[in-house]
């Protein structure tokens, strides 16, 4: 690609670009193809295995517009911006996206700190939970993924959950 960037507009790459360099060669993909996996070399990182960052994107939006539409979730959005909401489920996608082994860095707090104060009950805990799977099922997720990325989340239920006896 010939790139003249004294042109108005004109987007260059980076000297390190071309079809050289094997790693931006056309028809590559470095980032996704080129990355270790997790679980070991004969097999794909549950990110591959999902197919990558839009689908586990796609899985959050509809988790959280699940939850937005639940009345029981209702006072968690109370005060909040629609940029801070987005931000949130942003989060969210990038944290899943890092650990499931893809190459996203989560810059978000930790979940207790991110939690804390929020009063989560069990119950929605588990509303959440069945709102994430519905979500999984929705984008047609196979079930070893499914329960994957299900125990993922489940990790942080101690971090989360403030009021587990709550009715």
């Amino acid at each position: 690609m010939i790139c003249i960037a004294k042109m108005p507009n004109s987007v260059c790459p980076p000297a390190w670009v071309s079809s050289a360099n094997p790693l931006t060669a056309p028809g590559t993909r470095p980032i996704i193809d080129g990355m270790p996996t997790q679980p070991g070399p004969s097999e794909l990182s549950l990110y591959k295995r999902l197919g990558g960052y839009d689908v586990i994107a796609t899985v959050i939006a509809d988790m959280f517009g699940l939850m937005r539409a639940d009345p029981r979730f209702s006072r968690f959005n109370q005060g909040r911006s629609i940029d801070s909401k987005m931000r949130a489920q942003q989060l969210t996608v990038e944290q899943m996206c890092a650990l499931s082994g893809g190459p996203c860095v989560y810059l978000g707090r930790d979940m207790k700190t991110s939690h804390a104060g929020l009063g989560i009950t069990e119950q929605e805990w588990d509303a959440t939970m069945e709102f994430t799977k519905a979500a999984l099922k929705r984008n047609n997720i196979p079930a070893r993924e499914l329960q994957e990325f299900l125990d993922i989340f489940q990790r942080y239920h101690g971090d989360i959950v403030e009021t587990p006896n709550a009715k």
